[in-house]
């Protein structure tokens, strides 16, 4: 379970990541009048005090798959999310993903393990409350930060 913190803390977090994640490029797709946003990143690009607070395990052998949805307006809007991810050797992984809402801002947040330059399939599902629903699918190669 994924603890919460104040908006700020966890935004400018997530800011950051996005900035510093050179090879870990923000995507995002559109899905009827909502944008879904999605990003996976490496968890030792966490802070550990966040990370700590949020309750993720940092190691070089996580990321950490976010996804985001935004209406028209701009504002966050929910969903169902679930996913999954398979590697080429065709293990497969379930992606649980944790909704952690604070003020305005809604995340859905899962982890994913990986072996060091690993590519993985990702399959992300996004059912919206309108009945709206989206399958992102991606491929990513992973690494291990040192």
């Amino acid at each position: 379970m994924i603890r919460l913190l104040p908006i700020a803390h966890f935004t400018c977090a997530l800011i950051a990541l996005v900035f510093s994640a050179q090879n870990h490029a923000e995507q995002k797709v559109a899905a009827g009048d909502n944008e879904i946003h999605y990003i996976v990143v490496p968890t030792t690009f966490l802070r550990p005090n966040i990370a700590t607070q949020y309750n993720i395990p940092r190691g070089q052998n996580r990321a950490l798959v976010n996804v985001s949805i935004l209406n028209n307006e701009g504002h966050a809007t929910r969903a169902d999310v679930t996913g999954r991810s398979r590697n080429l050797l065709g293990q497969n992984q379930s992606l649980d993903f944790s909704m952690v809402e604070e003020g305005p801002a809604i995340y859905y947040l899962a982890l994913l393990n990986h072996a060091d330059e690993e590519v993985h399939r990702v399959e992300i599902d996004v059912a919206l409350p309108d009945g709206t629903s989206k399958n992102i699918s991606f491929q990513q190669k992973m690494y291990w930060e040192e």
